[in-house]
């Protein structure tokens, strides 16, 4: 990108090159709270603060967290459904909506989910494959959905 000076600076002539890139690290606290020796909890950084989110939104069912019903993936459904072609992708594409409007931090056209529905054992295992934001390196997330009882 090139700024074009105005005639008090100097002309219209001279051309600067802007660069405007920043880098970005994202953090967040780990959820398993286990302190350290100094007092303090332990962070996660970068892609892995991404993931833990990413594990928040599909455990998440939907009207659990309070004073935002629609978040979350709303998955326990699918653990009990028939396990076709067309659950999958309803699956699918409830998991890409809930990254898309929770997860700012993923790219959302990048984000891609593969599903292994395992119906004996009333399982899905879900693994998602997205870039974040103003990055070109692919990252992966894999999770297992299970029955309680």
């Amino acid at each position: 990108m090139a700024r074009a000076f105005s005639v008090e600076d100097g002309g219209l002539n001279k051309t600067s090159t802007v660069k405007s890139s920043r880098a970005r690290e994202f953090l967040d606290i780990d959820l398993s709270f286990t302190p350290k020796s100094a007092g303090d909890l332990y962070k996660k950084t970068s892609v892995s603060s991404v993931k833990q989110a990413l594990r928040n939104i599909l455990l998440t069912q939907r009207t659990e967290k309070p004073f935002a019903p629609y978040f979350g993936a709303n998955l326990r459904e699918y653990l009990f459904e028939h396990a076709d072609y067309i659950t999958e992708n309803k699956m699918n594409s409830a998991i890409i909506e809930s990254i898309r409007a929770y997860e700012p931090r993923v790219n959302p056209q990048t984000v891609k989910v593969y599903s292994k529905m395992e119906p004996d054992a009333n399982a899905i295992t879900l693994t998602i494959i997205f870039n974040i934001q103003n990055s070109t390196a692919e990252e992966e997330f894999t999770t297992r959905l299970t029955r309680l009882r």
